[in-house]
């Protein structure tokens, strides 16, 4: 017992054990312990899991995994427990049944345990596991079901929500619905005995232990229990049939005796209260007579409990109480209603309930309706406190802020109201009082508090109210006629008392008014309520109804039928009191001119449009108003000499801020007037001289309402109307062109009442005469042209802005507006917006995405409305042309073809998508696309930089003209060339406008006559991009939009124009060659065409002959899919024609190229050809040499050269190329020396013309040579099997000693002398091409000829270098280069300056070891070659200007062949070259380099960029699941490597980063133990996961594989525990030393281990094994080359030098040195870099050891 570091008792060597404990008990008492726990038990319960090795008769059934996670299931700790039981839950899904079937006798006992787990997430996994169990064992559980069941009824009703729904989802994956019952009901004894136990029985302190468990958590627990338990008898009693519960009657009669079991209505905690009363609700439903035997105490415990307002008790214990007074008839014997009950009621319902009215208040009309009359008497005093108690609840606070509170307590009044009424309608005296008391002190003074407060007015009173007097009218008719008119006359009198004192006040509050105007609105008009309110009406009256029916001592009433709720008051009372309101009201409108009266009349006037409510409305002295003869008569009606009277003044007045109640007023007037002329005139009248707000309100309201619409239509299309709409459209115009501000009245109403006028239709006619709408849209587009020409004036944006949403919704509203020919003229204007960029229109895009919804709306009319056509003349033509223009003429950038693009692409789609059945869209193509003269024009227009890269590399031989300089100056532009423009907007409008899966758009396409020209010019286009290798920035955009698009993939989906496509494409190529060559290449490649489909191109080849330029293009591009035979052919005729050279005519070059090229694609293309003809070529070669050695450029001044006559000499040089690749043999004696010679002469003719390589074709001449020299160099390097014999005997040395020194010293001063002619690697003109095949070429050059170069000396002043002449001229003519911004020119200085550096340390060596012999202090250090320090110390300042703001550990990503990855490229291959220095120095050399690095901290530097640089998983790319990564993988640097650049940096660091561990160990662990904490975990991390494997295996590897051999010691290894195993014997001396490498190698600390001695002293051998530990870990060497030295240390110790006393080792472990300084006092050696190291901390000069003064 007790911590694990505690101290244990004396001679207890081992730890207790448990399982070992019960072992011994078995053996010594015989009797085998059942099962872990306290006690043992006898009977047959058994316990959690059995835990004893020896118990196999019970442990069987147990499987191992099970019988462990049972065990944790029993411990304290909640996450071991939920774990746990997940696991459990996993296990059970995955094992089979036969092994989850063991465990089913253990877990009844672990389940009723764990399923009532303080933890809720305990409890909830612990049912989900349980379902997996069922789910698994299904009938199995059969046996177990009694003694789980009472705990799974309890865990269903958890207080925890998804626990109770896991344990739901597990009992009916268990049973099936039908068989639940019958489950319930074949355990109910046990269940009821286990309910009877926790809810009599159990206690807090019982349940859980109080020594562990915190009270708080003991009390929780039990609380839940006690819920649970509650719930789930109320869930048996539910579930179980009549006769199971009549079974289990005396067991509830046992619980329900006991007083604990009422105490519970009283428990402090509200959730025990409420499963109490929920569960005595289902007893008075279920057993009734067990509560009723019970009734005393059931009905105190649930009556008096009526003022309890806890949330959670509250609804199931009203449900209690309404049964309660259903089931016990006399329940009021055993409380005092009076004393008990209802005091407690009255103050709970004026306290609004305490925020819970919607719970309570639907209850009150039941439970009155259950009173006894005793209960009620009296009768009055009981009504009026009753409802004076509810009604006082709205003014708490709940119900104040609540509005559904607020409802509630308005329906339960009502109900109740209505209710009490019923029951006291006779004409009795007392009966009358109630009645009186009724209307008079609750009803009014109801309303009276409803008109004060806005939330009560939209509340349910006022549609209550209004059912309410619609039942008693209907009642009044009935047999209570008498009482109920009574009623009727009696609400009618006071309400009328009650509205005229609200409305005969000047003050009158706005609140009141309004709600006396919506009250009488409601009674006239019920519908005008919400439809909620009204649903909620209905289900409470026919709940009173239901109640009032239950009653049983008086026959049903009748109660409100609810389709009779939308039928007006049929009562005249209604309309006398709004007359007599109007009448009042207008005194206060006249007489003190009374807005909120004025606002009043209009609602009243919006409700009752009477004329008996105008006539009051005028005095009798009035005169009548003065107006022509037409409206004289009309004003004998009162409404309208109303309206023209006064309402026509109120609406003129410019004081008035609103008048939208005033409109209100004009149309309740019209409604009195029966003719639509009469209605007209009158508008006519009123109209003439109205603002445009009202005029705009006018129209608003009259579209807003179709009967309204109607009274207006002929005011709206007259002349008055349009010609005022006429002269405001020409207003805003003109105030919008001069700049008036935007926020003028004629702004904020003039627009809207315009696009209103515009967009509005009746019976699909303008909203105005067609003639003033034609008159509006001319005056917008003028008006939008002038400021289309003014636009860059700014302050425009408000007036274009209104035109377009004008214009939009004209657009989109009127069908027929483009049969007006200003509506087109419009449409073409705003299309012209919509097209151009922002850059020349200064629209915003707020703006121009108006115009465009405009736009787009006018072309779906014009289309779908109305049919359209691309006439000329017609508005698409018009666009169409308008559209080329832009391509043709306009410069543009890519932003703006976009916005062509998008514009002209959704004018499209609206086609395609209308006119499904017609060539609409076709014709529209035909229109936007360029003649051929004109594609001419633009293709030619094309820049021709293009030429350089297929040229180069040899997928096209072209000639072209004569260059200059300035053509291949590249001037990069953000303008598109017009092809490219015009392809894409045709590509993407065509393709994608529909989809190509549609069979109509396949229709649409083939009616395209252009269609195969058009694709053929996309594709012209996208090579060109191709070729240009997407540059300038612009270009590389262009493509990104096409890629975006999926241009390319959705042409060659279209199998409607492959065939006719390949002959289009074959045709131009024949006809022009050059790019369309390309264009035909890759579309054959695109779509694998067939060789027989091909033929059918050309027909024969003979078809070719005689050769062009365009037919050699066309051909090197067929050649790949042409028939063997067709090849065979192809090389007969360019043969024949070689051979007969002579015969054409006197300048036959150009036919000799074409002839040499076509040979040269056949026999690329693998084409079965004879060494005699390819003998007959060479020796026709060999005869231009000497009668035609101009074609061969030697000596030649290349500017002057032509293009012809360059390509003339690279063929040959390919041909030569080839020779030697496939068919060395052919050349015999002569034709070598010509192949060798011809070579060194053209690398002549290449370094002498180094000033021209801006020439694409003078870099085509120089790369293909030093291609040719590539070829050489491999072929003498390891010539092919059987060749060897065959070639003349004296080549190879002659290749050795002549050819290859003359090579090598030609490229390498040209490998130099390029960055000095072309200095900025930026220019368009850089020969890089040059470049990466002159570094590919000198990766062959020996290291002899490097030691021994003719460079010219270069030295650098104060440099200190030990090095030879040449090596040291070489390095500072090379290492600067590393820095130069072209990629391959680094790696080839990278590549030269690797294969000298295992030759620099050797000069080192000697002045190394004089210095070392007079060294008399500090530990001498070296540095490394000095050209490559100062790269890297200028590298390093340039990194941390790159990488500084780059915390180490993330990964900085550097784009490919920036000026970023050019500097980081240079300091890492400087890195590569000093490791490559360090690995080829002797130990004693690297302990010095290394001192040096330490001082300048270089490699600290490096290490920091490196973990900025090294990706964080470096995994190669495109591999998905193998494990190869960056340290896996060797990385090549090749010059002409091109691929996969944007991993170079990352995989070069990781090279670096693996060497670095490898060379330098003992560096890279002290920085990495110098790092803080984050950046050491970081590198710890990633070393291990990526490296350390790597680097162990790899140590292993060698000591296994070393051929080193040692004196006296055997080395051996174990790769698979990473241990190196050495043994030292010496005569009588044994030892034995373990070296193991740790996981995180070479960082951690290398282990070393004593294996066996013999002979050695313990001390001693504890200093040996300290040393070579100390080696191991400070040497930056291999474990070999540790043991090396640590050999040599014990070897000079046996030959009697002394250790040195300071560092106890013979040999220094830093500097290798042996102890050589004397004390001349003591006569002891020491190291002198040990001395220095004790003189300089200590600040002494005596000697450790004597302590004498050391001289």
């Amino acid at each position: 017992m007790g911590g694990k570091n505690k101290q244990r008792t004396k001679g207890n060597v081992r730890p207790s054990s448990s399982g070992r404990a019960a072992d011994l008990l078995a053996r010594e008492s015989g009797v085998v312990p059942g099962f872990v726990g306290f006690g043992v038990s006898t009977s047959n319960d058994l316990g959690y899991v059995p835990a004893v090795q020896g118990a196999e008769e019970i442990d069987n059934l147990v499987d191992a995994d099970f019988r462990m996670v049972l065990r944790k299931l029993s411990k304290r700790d909640s996450v071991t427990k939920l774990k746990a039981v997940q696991e459990f839950g996993a296990m059970c899904q995955e094992r089979q049944t036969d092994v989850v079937k063991g465990v089913l006798p253990y877990w009844p006992r672990i389940y009723c345990r764990i399923s009532m787990d303080h933890d809720r997430r305990v409890r909830e996994a612990t049912q989900q596991a349980f379902e997996q169990l069922v789910l698994k064992v299904k009938r199995n559980l059969a046996p177990y079901l009694k003694s789980i069941m009472g705990h799974w009824l309890i865990s269903q009703c958890d207080t925890y929500s998804p626990a109770a729904s896991a344990a739901s989802a597990a009992f009916q994956a268990a049973f099936p619905l039908n068989k639940q019952t019958e489950a319930i009901s074949f355990c109910k004894d046990e269940i009821l005995n286990v309910l009877q136990d926790n809810l009599l029985k159990e206690t807090a302190d019982t349940l859980s232990d109080p020594k562990s468990v915190p009270g708080e958590e003991r009390e929780a627990k039990y609380i839940r229990l006690l819920t649970s338990s509650l719930l789930a008898l109320k869930r048996l009693l539910c579930a179980l049939p009549e006769k199971d519960r009549e079974q289990i009657k005396d067991g509830l009669s046992q619980l329900i005796t006991q007083a604990k079991f009422w105490k519970y209505s009283k428990h402090k905690t509200p959730q025990i209260r409420g499963a109490f009363f929920e569960l005595i609700a289902t007893m008075c439903e279920r057993t009734p007579q067990l509560i009723q035997a019970e009734a005393a105490r059931a009905c105190s415990a649930v009556l008096l409990s009526i003022d309890d307002t806890d949330p959670m008790v509250l609804p199931p214990l009203w449900e209690a109480v309404l049964h309660i007074m259903s089931c016990v008839d006399n329940c009021w014997m055993h409380v005092s209603a009076k004393k008990g009950v209802l005091p407690k009621l009255w103050v709970l319902l004026k306290e609004g309930a305490r925020g819970l009215a919607t719970s309570l208040h639907p209850n009150l009309l039941p439970f009155i309706s259950k009173l006894p009359a005793e209960v009620k008497q009296p009768d009055l005093e009981f009504s009026r406190t009753f409802l004076t108690s509810i009604i006082e609840g709205l003014s708490s606070d709940r119900a104040s802020s609540s509005p559904s509170e607020s409802a509630a307590i308005i329906d339960s009044t009502m109900e109740c109201l209505r209710f009490i009424i019923l029951q006291n309608a006779g004409d009795e005296q007392e009966q009358r009082n109630i009645q009186n008391m009724l209307i008079s002190e609750q009803l009014l003074p109801l309303i009276d508090r409803a008109l004060k407060s806005p939330a009560l007015q939209s509340g349910p009173l006022f549609p209550q109210l209004s059912d309410m007097l619609l039942s008693w009218e209907k009642r009044a008719a009935g047999k209570d006629s008498s009482t109920f008119q009574r009623l009727l006359s009696d609400f009618w009198e006071g309400l009328s008392r009650l509205c005229t004192a609200y409305v005969d006040c000047e003050e009158s509050e706005r609140t009141a008014l309004e709600g006396i105007a919506l009250l009488l609105q409601i009674m006239q008009n019920p519908n005008s309520v919400g439809k909620q309110t009204k649903k909620k009406k209905t289900v409470k009256i026919s709940f009173a109804d239901h109640e009032e029916r239950g009653q049983g001592d008086e026959p049903p009433r009748q109660a409100p039928v609810v389709e009779e709720q939308d039928c007006p008051l049929r009562h005249e009372h209604l309309l006398d009191l709004v007359c007599q309101l109007a009448e009042l009201n207008m005194v206060y409108v006249s007489e003190r001119e009374s807005e909120r009266h004025l606002r009043f009349l209009s609602q009243l006037l919006g409700a009752f449009p009477r004329p008996e409510v105008f006539q009051v409305l005028l005095r009798p002295e009035e005169m009548k108003p003065e107006m022509g003869s037409e409206l004289r008569p009309l004003t004998e009606n009162a409404a309208v000499h109303f309206l023209l009277q006064r309402v026509a003044v109120w609406l003129k007045q410019e004081d008035r801020k609103d008048t939208d109640f005033l409109v209100d007023m004009v149309f309740s007037s019209l409604q009195c007037c029966s003719s639509d002329s009469d209605k007209t005139l009158i508008l006519n009248q009123i109209s003439k001289d109205l603002n445009w707000s009202v005029t705009l309100q006018l129209i608003e309201k009259a579209c807003s309402d179709p009967v309204r619409l109607e009274v207006c239509v002929g005011w709206l299309r007259g002349s008055v109307l349009g010609e005022r709409l006429v002269g405001l459209a020409g207003d805003l115009c003109e105030m919008g062109l001069c700049g008036s501000p935007s926020s003028s009245s004629y702004h904020a109403h003039g627009w809207p009442l315009i696009s209103l006028a515009l967009s509005q239709q009746h019976n699909n006619d303008p909203l105005i005469g067609k003639v003033y709408v034609e008159q509006i849209i001319d005056k917008l587009h003028a008006t939008l042209s002038e400021a289309k020409g003014m636009s860059d004036a700014g302050n425009l944006e408000p007036l274009v802005t209104f035109i377009s949403d004008v214009a939009a919704t004209f657009f989109s509203s009127v069908k027929s507006c483009l049969l007006l020919t200003s509506a087109e003229e419009l449409l073409m204007t705003v299309f012209q917006l919509c097209a151009q960029d922002q850059t020349v229109t200064h629209l915003s895009d707020a703006l121009l995405l108006k115009l465009r919804h405009a736009y787009i709306a006018g072309i779906e009319s014009l289309i779908g409305f109305l049919g359209a056509g691309v006439t000329k003349g017609t508005l698409l033509h018009n666009i169409a042309l308008w559209v080329k223009s832009q391509l043709l003429n306009t410069p543009m950038t890519v932003k703006s073809l976009q916005v062509l693009v998008q514009a002209v692409e959704s004018l499209a789609q609206t086609i395609a998508s209308a006119q499904k059945t017609s060539c609409l869209f076709s014709q529209f193509i035909c229109c936007l696309t360029p003649t051929e003269e004109e594609w001419r024009h633009i293709r030619q227009a094309l820049p021709p930089q293009w030429l350089r890269n297929p040229l180069l590399c040899g997928r096209l031989r072209v000639t072209g003209q004569n260059p200059s300089m300035d053509v291949w100056r590249c001037r990069a532009s953000n303008r598109l060339p017009a092809h490219l423009c015009v392809s894409a907007l045709l590509g993407r409008v065509i393709f994608t406008a529909a989809s190509p899966d549609d069979q109509q758009v396949e229709a649409d396409l083939s009616e395209i006559p252009d269609l195969k020209h058009i694709v053929s010019e996309i594709f012209y286009g996208l090579q060109w991009c191709e070729e240009m290798e997407f540059s300038p920035l612009t270009v590389s955009e262009y493509h990104k939009l096409l890629q975006s698009w999926s241009l390319e993939q959705k042409i060659h989906n279209i199998s409607l124009i492959k065939s006719a496509l390949t002959d289009t494409l074959f045709t131009r190529s024949q006809e022009n060659g050059s790019l369309w060559s390309l264009c035909l290449a890759k579309y054959l490649q695109i779509n694998k065409m067939d060789p027989g489909d091909i033929k059918g191109l050309y027909g024969s080849v003979e078809s070719f002959f005689p050769l062009s330029e365009h037919s050699v293009n066309t051909l090197q591009v067929l050649c790949p899919f042409l028939a063997s035979e067709d090849r065979e052919s192809l090389i007969a005729l360019c043969v024949a024609e070689l051979l007969n050279w002579q015969d054409q005519e006197h300048d036959c070059s150009d036919g000799v190229l074409c002839c040499l090229a076509v040979l040269l694609c056949c026999l690329q293309a693998d084409a079965a050809v004879e060494d005699e003809i390819l003998l007959a070529v060479v020796s026709t070669i060999a005869e231009w040499r000497n009668s035609r050695e101009e074609w061969f450029l030697f000596n030649s001044d290349l500017e002057k050269a032509s293009a012809a006559r360059l390509l003339l000499a690279v063929e040959m040089m390919r041909f030569l190329c080839w020779l030697v690749d496939r068919s060395p043999a052919v050349l015999g004696n002569t034709y070598w020396d010509l192949l060798l010679c011809s070579m060194l002469a053209w690398l002549e003719t290449a370094s002498e013309n180094s000033a021209v390589f801006w020439n694409p074709w003078v870099q085509l001449f120089v790369c293909t040579n030093c291609e040719l020299i590539v070829r050489l160099s491999e072929f003498f390097t390891s010539p092919p099997a059987g060749v060897l014999e065959q070639l003349p005997a004296e080549l190879s040395s002659e290749w050795k000693e002549f050819f290859q020194e003359g090579i090598h010293n030609l490229l390498l001063p040209l490998l130099i002398k390029i960055p000095m002619d072309f200095p900025d690697p930026d220019d368009p003109m850089f020969p890089l091409p040059v470049l990466r095949a002159v570094g590919e070429a000198l990766t062959y050059i020996p290291v002899e000829l490097l030691t021994q170069n003719k460079l010219p000396p270069r030295f650098v002043a104060d440099q200190k270098s030990s090095l030879s002449e040449p090596l040291q001229t070489l390095l500072n003519s090379l290492s600067p280069l590393l820095l130069f911004r072209a990629r391959p020119l680094q790696l080839a200085v990278y590549h030269i300056l690797n294969k000298v550096m295992p030759l620099l340390p050797e000069s080192d060596s000697e002045s190394a070891s004089a210095k070392s012999e007079d060294e008399d202090g500090e530990e001498p250090c070296l540095s490394p070659p000095a050209a490559l320090m100062s790269i890297l110390s200028t590298t390093e300042e340039l990194l941390e200007n790159i990488l500084g703001a780059v915390q180490v550990g993330e990964f900085a990503v550097v784009q490919p062949l920036s000026m970023e990855h050019c500097c980081i490229l240079g300091y890492l291959l400087s890195w590569k070259l000093l490791l490559a220095f360090f690995k080829a120095s002797s130990s004693h050399l690297r302990a010095q380099y290394s001192l040096h690095l330490k001082k300048s901290r270089s490699l600290h530097k490096l290490l920091l960029h490196l973990f900025r640089l090294m990706p964080e998983s470096p995994s190669m790319p495109g591999q998905s699941a193998a494990p190869k990564t960056f340290f896996t993988e060797s990385l090549s640097l090749s010059p002409g490597k091109t691929e996969n650049l944007q991993f170079e940096v990352s995989h070069l660091a990781c090279s670096v980063y693996y060497g670095a561990l490898k060379d330098l160990p003992a560096m890279v662990r002290l920085w990495w133990n110098s790092q803080e904490k984050r950046i050491f975990s970081i590198v710890d991390k990633f070393t291990s996961k990526y490296v350390s494997g790597i680097l162990s295996a790899q140590e292993i590897s060698s000591v296994q594989s070393s051929t080193v051999t040692f004196e006296n010691m055997t080395v051996k290894a174990r790769s698979a525990t990473r241990e190196v195993i050495a043994t030292y014997s010496v005569e009588d001396v044994f030892i034995e030393l373990v070296i193991q490498l740790p996981q995180n190698y070479p960082l951690g600390s290398i282990l070393v281990d004593s294996g066996r001695r013999v002979g050695v002293a313990v001390q001693q051998w504890r200093n040996w094994m300290l040393q070579l530990s100390t080696y191991l870990t400070h040497q930056n060497g291999s474990i070999l080359e540790g043991l090396s030295l640590w050999k040599n240390n014990v070897d000079k110790r046996f030959e009697g030098v002394e250790d040195c006393m300071i560092c106890f080792s013979v040999i220094h472990g830093s500097n290798y040195s042996l102890p050589k300084k004397a004390c001349r006092t003591c006569k002891k050696k020491f190291h002198s870099a040990c001395l220095y190291k004790w003189f300089t901390s200590s600040n002494k000069s005596t000697c450790p050891l004597c302590r004498e003064t050391f001289f």
